[in-house]
């Protein structure tokens, strides 16, 4: 993850250090009559919440509606098909923890619940997960805030699954899972980290070798803009292009949207490179830097390249300006060899990490 770019989180709760809270909230469900206790538990009455089914886009008596003749589990212990269990007793060599009703263990349910209410309050801004979370376990989480008359997450941001390229789901059983450890072995961290942001974040991410090779070479394209633009970077950045990443990012986190404005911002300044046009370049490339780095995506300007393969570099311009071009290509092989992407711009000979 750290490759990744993705930040630490604050906190990592383990569900066993708050069963006391969720014992208590547990509770305070049954005092307020939204939660019941029956021969194996304690179930919370999805009717006692008036808005049951928001995330799923559904009705509970539509959910009901739709469940036909099947047998629901635990349905003999249950007042409605529906309600799900907050606490389950043990049986015997089970691990469980005393509570007033009888010894057990908290459900999934509740275990995420307390904790999101414990460590981020009331009316926190962001709660994601799969789209197989969706229902019913955010579902189920949101309920109990609402039956204890609490303000839950803000905002709702379900992700697609990853798939291959064929668009099947990955999975063990099917063989077709990417270790992400080997990808990074093998790739620049960078390039999945595009490859993720220029897929919704809703839709079905495809990953395989043809379109990671893709993202490493837009990538390349990227690095060799800002090493290209490297003596203009003391502008400030276009605001109608920050605006307009704004307004992607505003529209349900769009970043696709975002990486397109990015390459058309730097063709953009690119094209006004070859002009001459100074004051378009400083102010672009400081927006696209402004953006990438808001991304997570550092670009890289070949600053942590050695001396002496930046000298080798500075050789292989004397060799062409000399037009001794065995030599030129004897020393691009040499840099290639080692593991060096080695770009001929008009402004010189770039050498870069590969």
């Amino acid at each position: 993850m750290g490759k990744l770019g993705v930040l630490r989180p604050d906190d990592i709760p383990h569900a066993t250090d708050y069963v006391d809270q969720m014992v208590s909230m547990i509770s305070t469900l049954i005092e307020r009559d939204a939660a019941y206790v029956t021969g194996d538990g304690v179930y919370l009455n999805v009717k006692s919440v008036p808005d049951y089914g928001l995330l799923a886009h559904q009705s509970l008596d539509d959910m009901l509606s739709g469940g036909g003749d099947r047998e629901v589990l635990g349905a003999s212990n249950k007042k409605n098909p529906a309600d799900f269990a907050l606490w389950k007793f043990s049986k015997p060599g089970e691990p469980a923890w005393s509570a007033p009703w009888g010894d057990g263990r908290p459900g999934w349910h509740s275990e995420c619940v307390v904790m999101s209410l414990e460590l981020l309050g009331e009316g926190f801004d962001l709660h994601c997960g799969g789209a197989d979370l969706r229902f019913p376990h955010h579902e189920n989480e949101r309920a109990q805030a609402v039956a204890l008359g609490k303000t839950f997450a803000k905002h709702w941001m379900h992700n697609g699954f990853v798939v291959d390229l064929e668009g099947e789901k990955m999975s063990k059983s099917l063989g077709n899972v990417a270790n992400l450890l080997d990808l990074l072995e093998h790739y620049d961290a960078r390039a999945y980290r595009m490859l993720l942001l220029q897929t919704h974040y809703r839709s079905p991410v495809r990953v395989g070798q043809d379109n990671i090779d893709a993202c490493v070479t837009a990538l390349a394209g990227l690095d060799s803009f800002a090493a290209r633009t490297n003596a203009h970077s003391a502008g400030t950045p276009d605001s109608e292009v920050v605006q307009s990443f704004r307004t992607a990012m505003d529209n349900d986190l769009d970043t696709t949207a975002a990486m397109a404005l990015v390459f058309d911002s730097v063709r953009r300044a690119n094209a006004a490179m070859d002009a001459g046009d100074v004051a378009t370049v400083s102010s672009v490339r400081a927006a696209v830097i402004e953006i990438l780095g808001a991304l997570g995506l550092e670009l890289s300007i070949g600053d942590d390249i050695d001396a002496d393969i930046v000298a080798k570099g500075v050789a292989l311009d004397a060799a062409r300006a000399a037009k001794d071009f065995a030599a030129a290509d004897s020393i691009r092989n040499e840099l290639q060899a080692a593991g060096y992407v080695v770009e001929t711009t008009k402004d010189g000979t770039r050498v870069r990490r590969g």
